[in-house]
């Protein structure tokens, strides 16, 4: 269940990025898209964030990447058939509760009804959907006269919490592949500034991204040695040396 859960949460979390890639070029993975917006020093990319509300896919006639538009489309299809899936499963809500997950309905009379809960975009899905795996609003519930009323849901069964945890593990892949964040490892086009030795930039889903050097004790670079001493190791906060000593345009990077 813990793997459901935080592969929804950094679903949810990088879900701006992946709709604000979509209207940006591809980009090479050096420097890192992270340093690169930190380092701009402005708030442009959390104004356009912001601006975004529900945070949903639009149509986008003319992408600038169609790759980051294709795990987009991909991810949601995945969440929303997901929640469709558990709804019909286990909702037992009344007429008009704000807690139920409504299916798209291509008969209704509007585009936002015909829809369903997919209007609210997919943060809301994957907020609904936590709630389902972490059997939030199983117990009955008191009406106003005293009674007991039986529970807006059930609980999961096993086979849909498996079902749940291999959806949105491989949905949270695709989010972290789109934004380069997946576990990799690059080799760099620059030679390392003080040996000339190879760099490798190393990045994972669990973390910020590293670089090092091949050239391990003999490389007289301002930065630790790995744990097994064979390479140097520029951590995140060592980056921004790394960048400028060569002499790479991080704002037009960014």
């Amino acid at each position: 269940m813990q793997e459901t859960v935080r592969a929804l949460r950094t679903i949810r979390g990088r879900w701006a990025e992946v709709l604000l890639a979509i209207e940006e070029p591809p980009v090479d993975h050096w420097p890192p898209r992270q340093l690169a917006h930190t380092m701009r020093g402005g708030d442009d990319e959390q104004l356009v964030v912001e601006d975004r509300a529900p945070l949903v896919l639009r149509e986008h006639p003319a992408p600038l990447n169609l790759g980051a538009l294709d795990a987009g489309r991909g991810v949601e299809r995945l969440v929303f058939d997901l929640a469709d899936t558990l709804a019909a499963a286990v909702q037992r809500t009344e007429q008009g509760d704000p807690r139920a997950w409504l299916s798209a309905d291509p008969s209704a009379p509007d585009s936002r009804r015909a829809a369903g809960s997919r209007a609210h975009g997919l943060h809301w899905a994957c907020v609904w959907i936590e709630g389902r795996v972490q059997d939030e609003d199983t117990a009955p519930e008191r009406e106003l006269d005293g009674a007991l009323a039986a529970p807006p849901f059930e609980v999961l069964p096993l086979h849909l919490l498996h079902e749940a945890r291999r959806t949105t593990r491989i949905a949270e892949a695709r989010v972290l592949r789109a934004l380069g964040l997946d576990q990799r490892e690059t080799p760099l086009p620059e030679p390392c500034p003080w040996c000339e030795g190879e760099l490798t930039l190393h990045s994972a889903p669990d973390g910020p991204p590293t670089v090092t050097c091949s050239g391990g004790p003999a490389c007289s670079a301002p930065v630790p040695l790995d744990s097994r001493e064979r390479a140097r190791v520029w951590e995140w906060d060592d980056l921004p040396e790394l960048i400028a000593a060569l002499g790479v345009d991080i704002a037009a990077a960014a």
